[in-house]
């Protein structure tokens, strides 16, 4: 008899998506256009409910139906979505050894993010040693507002126009101290000052007496796929050491990371 923890457990599944994602698997062992009856016998469904299933995610663009046949194979979305997740991970593997870099040279917190609609998603992180360390929103696995972080703001002042603006205005911008931007056209203003420079800079805009400089890093299209960037206390992190030896320190480690990635700035 199931336990009531176990019988918890499963209702909090969706039934249709595991049976579509299913079905996705079963394609995917195939590695061949299979039929709707040969999926039924292979998922152990009705073939009515395969094919209403297929259909939907047909239409999304997870699974196609071949010109010349009524078999179905899997679709251009997977690979799309699949690349995505290749990039993420490519992008982490290659940017720790520099995160580590960063922490050994100036002993503060180095971050790893990407963009994620209005917002940054830290994807890894090396702490510093300091005795004092000021835990922050930038831990793995966090988001935090695109506009005003300074790995936010290095991705937005590098999207293409026709994705920028959209963006810029679909920002509800909250104050969250006296630092924080919250008028478009400032931050237009900033995100050029970043496209000149080469990097962003956090003045306590999230999290008071916290900030941050980041740089972008670009893949080998040229796409601003993530920004690195180098975090700590705002007594330790000075106006002048930001801009005299952090900011030199986090472009250097971004242009290494683009240069792994298959970025040619020429």
């Amino acid at each position: 008899m199931k336990t009531e923890a176990l019988k918890e457990k499963e209702v909090r599944y969706v039934q249709s998506l595991e049976r579509a994602l299913s079905i996705l698997e079963v394609m995917a062992q195939e590695g061949a256009p299979v039929t709707v009856t040969e999926l039924s016998e292979k998922v152990g469904l009705k073939i009515s409910t395969v094919h209403r299933l297929l259909t939907t995610l047909g239409h999304r663009g997870y699974v196609e139906q071949a010109p010349d046949s009524s078999k179905y194979r899997l679709g251009l979305k997977l690979l799309e979505l699949g690349n995505s997740v290749l990039c993420f991970s490519d992008v982490r593997t290659v940017a720790r050894p520099y995160l580590e870099e960063l922490v050994s040279r100036c002993n503060e917190t180095a971050n790893l993010a990407v963009l994620d609609g209005s917002d940054v998603v830290y994807i890894d992180q090396v702490e510093s040693s300091n005795i004092i360390i000021v835990k922050m929103l930038a831990q793995p696995g966090n988001r935090g507002p695109v506009y005003c972080t300074a790995s936010g703001k290095a991705l937005l002042a590098f999207l293409p126009g026709d994705r920028l603006q959209p963006l810029l205005e679909s920002l509800e911008m909250t104050r969250f101290t006296n630092e924080t931007i919250t008028d478009t056209a400032h931050l237009k203003k900033e995100l050029e000052r970043i496209r000149q420079d080469g990097y962003a800079m956090d003045w306590g805009e999230m999290e008071e007496h916290v900030r941050c400089i980041a740089a972008p890093v670009f893949d080998h299209e040229g796409r601003a796929i993530a920004s690195i960037s180098v975090s700590g206390p705002s007594n330790r992190i000075t106006t002048y050491y930001m801009k005299n030896d952090l900011a030199e320190m986090v472009k250097r480690a971004a242009s290494k990371i683009s240069y792994k990635m298959g970025f040619n700035s020429r």
